[in-house]
């Protein structure tokens, strides 16, 4: 333990260390675990979206080969409380009674109804079709403004509405008063379709009790573990020091497992009866019915500006599908988008109005992004039609309307204070990058010849605030939880390093760019650190991983642990040399006296020393090891230019994306490797809405595009080759200087590729397609600007 010079961590582009053992199938995926004496549970799910439940009989069931018990929610509702709503974001907000199982009415296709188990997950599943189910058909909720007529059919007849809360925000000068000064005035309607995660890996849940403590372990595909345990606890009744919770290895989420869900609640309560272990998997399209989904909504989008294209004020009117129940977040993601659709632009009044609508489909909640795609897409949307409108190119426009990068910090209209930025740098380079003015050239000429096949190019440049951050401003939001994170580092008697992190990684490679951090603040090599995570036993502490808050708050924990410990052994190294902390240097992983370097002592001796105890300062505890509960001062603020060419066929409908530019700005990065593929995973995400995917219902709510054959989730082949770049501008509010990355590529792509294909048709008089831009939607928005038609066949 000499010490040795060690190259520095932070911005090298490292392979992530969690790969071998991923790529080689050597996990531990929830799925895969297997204990003595293992049960499984199989789900009987409502196939109607609106219903009352006449009778019930779960006892055919267990007269099938393998099957052990069966119950019905009313057998379960004594030990299971309602899922939980950690958001209500008004004090008169309707919170609905959300049993894991449904007792007397089912309100979305897949709600349970009933729970089978059997020796194997096959018997189980075999058995539910001997439960017998008499319902009472109630009539359906699904069109959003229809479910707030005075007459219409409710989801929850108790509450006497289909009305969550309506939510308003108003800041600036009055916009109604400033729309009358207004040169012009634009009016928008914009969809966001609902849209199905697809995480790799299906939801799934192992519980295994020790009936002779109460205690049980609940091994989860979750996001949240430490949230977990709390809500479980509440919904069973099981005290939190009688859960601990793991996150195995996790196979992406997006926002799915960001949830607490009744499976969960359900096989705790399962195994307590039993006293058995028990495991449950969706099936892919069970998770289609009973994973929440995401977006779902109506923008109704007012912008006043001058002739010179300079915005004045905006005003935004949304209506939420919140789906049939509150679900954890469900009520506040679209007030996270509320402080973001001023986006990157100064204006002088801005209004806003959120109604959140019961439906009777299933919940939706939080999905990549989280309110703020969905806001992008409008003002960015938005902008394209003010463009157009005052005669001006795209990008000009945002030009005069964005924030300058010499007036940062900036408070935007919002209330935000964006720290740092150079939107100006980005957008340069990505226009250099793409070859705008060639494009644009050639576009000319195309539609001067009246080609059929028409270029057109999409312009996206946004900020997001991510890093759910200052838990007093979440106190302000109502929302229950803070934004605060943990980390722990322990110093090893041999000079090896475990870094112990509240986030929990689900694909992000934590793994990894924690033991970056770690290595360069000690002066330890990369391949000594090891990190520990998603176990609520080896971890206790943690708020978890979502809304891309894991570095620039985990991470930043990461960072002052490890700093906590140098300032721990610098008191032990001076001892050791004799000297004042004052006069030591400490770099490299090595403690030297000013003015005498051959007076030395590397951090591992350190540990080491202070591992045996012989010679410690008094006073002093045995231990290197330290710890941080970071409560982040602001949010972080990524921002970036995306810049989509695509050329679309006028007679058939098709759309191809002939070349894809973006230049992020995500702050200081720590491993390039890591954040490039979390923008070409984030871009395949946005342009899956702008293109492919639709959660589609029919008249009865039935969800009609629930399986892979229906539902189109693109492949690599769909997607064409992206050029990206970064500009660095690094944040002020974390030590870091890091920003967000994780859902960037999916709140700027989306409008990026729908203006792009708009910009292709507006001069044949097309000004929106409705998303997913499927190749039927563009055909039929180009025959209905030119007073065509559909034939009968196609529009039925």
């Amino acid at each position: 333990m000499t010490g040795q010079a060690v190259e520095r961590e932070v911005g090298r582009a490292r392979l992530r260390k969690e790969d071998a053992r991923l790529i080689t199938g050597q996990t531990n995926w929830t799925d895969n675990i297997t204990v003595t004496g293992l049960l499984h549970l199989a789900i009987l799910r409502s196939p109607m979206a609106h219903a009352r439940i006449e009778r019930i009989d779960v006892s055919p069931a267990l007269e099938r080969p393998g099957v052990v018990a069966a119950f019905s929610g009313r057998e379960l509702a004594g030990g299971l409380g309602s899922l939980p709503c950690a958001w209500p974001v008004t004090e008169d907000m309707v919170l609905p009674d959300h049993p894991p199982v449904a007792v007397d009415e089912v309100r979305h296709a897949g709600d349970p109804v009933a729970v089978v188990v059997a020796r194997d997950r096959y018997a189980a599943a075999d058995a539910l079709e001997a439960i017998e189910v008499d319902y009472e058909p109630l009539p359906p909720v699904l069109d959003l403004e229809e479910a707030l007529a005075e007459d219409a059919p409710l989801v929850h007849a108790d509450k006497g509405t289909n009305r969550a809360y309506v939510w308003p925000f108003r800041t600036g000068e009055d916009f109604e008063a400033l729309r009358q000064r207004a040169d012009v005035v634009l009016k928008r309607r914009y969809r966001q379709q609902r849209l199905i995660p697809n995480a790799m890996e299906p939801r799934a849940v192992v519980v295994t009790p020790l009936a002779a403590s109460g205690e049980f372990t609940v091994y989860s595909a979750t996001q949240i573990p430490h949230i977990l345990r709390i809500m479980l606890s509440v919904v069973t009744g099981v005290p939190e020091h009688k859960l601990r919770v793991v996150a195995p290895d996790v196979g992406g989420g997006f926002g799915s497992k960001l949830q607490v869900y009744g499976e969960e609640a359900i096989a705790v309560e399962v195994a307590r009866r039993l006293g058995r272990p028990v495991k449950w998997t969706e099936s892919r399209s069970e998770g289609y019915l009973a994973t929440h989904h995401g977006r779902g909504m109506i923008q109704d989008i007012e912008i006043a500006a001058t002739r010179e294209g300079r915005l004045l004020g905006l005003k935004v009117d949304l209506l939420a599908d919140m789906g049939a129940y509150l679900m954890l977040v469900t009520p506040g993601i679209p007030i996270l988008g509320a402080f973001m659709y001023p986006a990157i632009y100064k204006m002088d009044a801005y209004e806003f109005n959120c109604t959140g609508v019961f439906t009777t489909r299933t919940p939706t909640d939080a999905y990549r992004g989280a309110g703020r795609p969905e806001a992008t897409y409008a003002i960015e949307r938005a902008m394209d039609e003010l463009a157009a409108e005052v005669g001006l190119d795209p990008v000009e426009v945002r030009r005069r309307n964005w924030i300058r990068h010499e007036e940062f910090p900036y408070t935007s209209i919002a209330g935000l204070t964006y720290d740092s930025g150079n939107y100006e740098a980005a957008t340069e380079k990505a226009l250099a990058l793409f070859g705008y003015d060639g494009l644009r050239a050639e576009q000319q000429k195309r539609n001067e010849r009246g080609d059929a096949v028409r270029l057109g190019i999409g312009v996206s440049t946004y900020t997001e605030m991510c890093g759910l951050a200052p838990s007093r401003v979440l106190r302000d939001l109502r929302y229950s939880a803070g934004g605060w994170e943990a980390a722990s580092i322990r110093m090893l008697p041999t000079g090896k390093v475990e870094v112990v992190t509240g986030t929990s990684p689900h694909g992000q490679g934590h793994v990894t760019c924690w033991s970056q951090i770690a290595a360069d603040v000690l002066g330890v090599p990369f391949e000594d650190v090891e990190v520990l995570h998603g176990d609520t036993l080896a971890a206790p502490q943690g708020m978890d991983t979502y809304g891309s808050r894991s570095l620039v708050v985990g991470g930043s924990a990461v960072h002052r642990a490890a700093e906590k410990v140098v300032d721990k052994a610098r008191r032990v190294a001076a001892h050791l040399l004799e000297a004042s902390e004052d006069d030591l240097e400490f770099k490299g992983g090595v403690f030297s006296v000013k003015g005498s370097p051959e007076a030395r002592r590397t951090i591992q001796e350190v540990a080491f020393e202070t591992f045996t105890s012989h010679d410690v300062p008094d006073g002093m505890e045995p231990t290197l090891n330290s710890e941080y509960l970071l409560d982040p001062e602001n949010f972080s603020y990524p921002h970036g230019t995306h810049l989509c060419a695509v050329e679309v066929d006028t007679e058939t409908g098709q759309t191809r994306i002939r070349s894809y530019v973006c230049v992020d700005d995500v702050g200081r990065v720590i491993n390039p490797v890591i954040v490039e593929g979390q923008v070409h995973g984030g871009l395949a995400q946005g342009i899956a809405q702008a293109l492919y995917e639709e959660a589609v219902y029919d008249a009865e709510g039935n969800l009609v595009s629930g399986t892979m054959a229906d539902y189109l989730v693109p492949s690599a082949a769909d997607l064409p080759d992206f050029v990206t770049d970064r500009t660095e501008t690094p944040a002020v509010s974390n030590p870091l200087g890091a920003k967000g990355v994780g859902e960037a590529g999916t709140i700027a792509s989306t409008p990026a590729v729908v203006n792009a294909i708009v910009d292709a048709l507006r001069p044949l008089g097309v000004h929106d397609v409705q998303m997913p831009c499927t190749p039927e939607r563009v055909w039929e928005a180009v025959r209905s600007a030119q007073g065509q038609p559909a034939p009968k066949e196609a529009s039925a």
